[in-house]
């Protein structure tokens, strides 16, 4: 027998070769912006096939509007979270720099200037650069991840920041040996005061523009508490910390600047590794001022004792102890 002809054939071919193909973009669209935070509600599995998700307008092929959506989705997927986190660190790094070479050129001949800007952006990079690594914390597998970061930033600052101090306590340790005046001490550390305010402003309207995830909340939070011991436990870290950090930079004086940036890296990130989760171990006023200004305001003695005073006073026991009794030794 001859089958009869199926009734509007040429209509349901054509209608086929029009439909759009399966609801790949929206649910791609509808995951990528809950993955970022967006507060998109999840859909139903009934609601992601449904024609008011999946289909084009007008019943037409996908555009070129739909496909520039679908390859941005796709770059935020791509770079979003942790991506993002690391193109801002490496914006700020390369415009530092930029500012570091226009200051040399054009602020040489004006001595003061000269070193107060230089170490002003040298101690930006740093401030604005660990305000965002706090952000990626708790980015997994933890630490692995915070400590890799700490690791590979800090090679990174001691490669592009040579000839800045970009902490007080090592502006303080020549001042005490008289290798440096008392003018420019106190004119590198107000730098470092200024640059640790700016960084944190400029991390703050970064944050409000919420980028990538960890970004979200963030201006909401309050002091983050980084003490999580007594008062006087973190003082004797912080102490502790600065008197091996001051001894090992002065150690590797005379070690080739290729080796001697990473062991320096090396060894701030054990020391994150063994008191991070205590007091944060930043053995850096300036810095610790950038990363919890809440918190000195909230707590001013409590936060710098521990994070102003005990940073410098091993400071001062390490350069008394490299100049007056180590030559006495030997």
């Amino acid at each position: 027998k001859l089958r009869p002809p199926r009734r509007g054939g040429a209509e349901e071919r054509q209608s086929t070769l029009q439909s759009p193909p399966p609801c790949l973009l929206s649910t791609f669209l509808l995951l990528t912006r809950s993955l970022a935070g967006r507060g998109v509600p999840q859909p139903s599995p009934a609601r992601l096939g449904s024609p008011a998700l999946c289909s084009p307008p007008s019943g037409r092929w996908w555009g070129w509007t739909e496909v520039n959506s679908l390859a941005f989705a796709t770059l935020a997927m791509a770079i979003g979270g942790l991506g993002t986190s690391l193109l801002l660190m490496a914006g700020i790094v390369v415009a530092v720099g930029l500012c570091r070479r226009l200051t040399r050129r054009q602020l040489r001949s004006h001595q003061c200037l000269y070193t107060f800007f230089l170490e002003m952006f040298s101690t930006f990079q740093i401030c604005a650069c660990t305000n965002e690594l706090c952000m990626l914390g708790t980015v997994d597998p933890e630490p692995h991840t915070a400590l890799t970061l700490t690791y590979g930033f800090s090679v990174l600052h001691g490669l592009t920041l040579t000839g800045s101090t970009c902490n007080p306590c090592g502006a303080l340790q020549p001042m005490w040996g008289g290798g440096m005046s008392v003018r420019m001490g106190g004119l590198k550390i107000a730098a470092q005061f200024v640059a640790a305010v700016l960084a944190r402003m400029f991390m703050r309207f970064i944050w409000s523009l919420e980028m990538t995830e960890p970004h979200f909340g963030a201006l909401s939070q309050g002091c983050g508490n980084p003490m999580q011991t007594t008062e006087v436990q973190a003082f004797c870290i912080e102490l502790l910390f600065s008197v091996v950090f001051q001894l090992t930079v002065l150690r590797v004086e005379s070690v080739n600047p290729k080796y001697r940036v990473h062991l320096v890296a090396l060894l701030i990130t054990m020391l994150v590794y063994a008191g991070g989760n205590l007091t944060g171990a930043i053995f850096n006023p300036a810095l610790a001022f950038s990363l919890h200004p809440n918190c000195f305001y909230e707590k001013f003695w409590s936060y710098s004792l521990v994070y102003w005073i005990a940073p410098s006073l091993g400071t001062i026991l390490v350069a008394f102890i490299w100049d007056e009794i180590l030559p006495r030794i030997s």
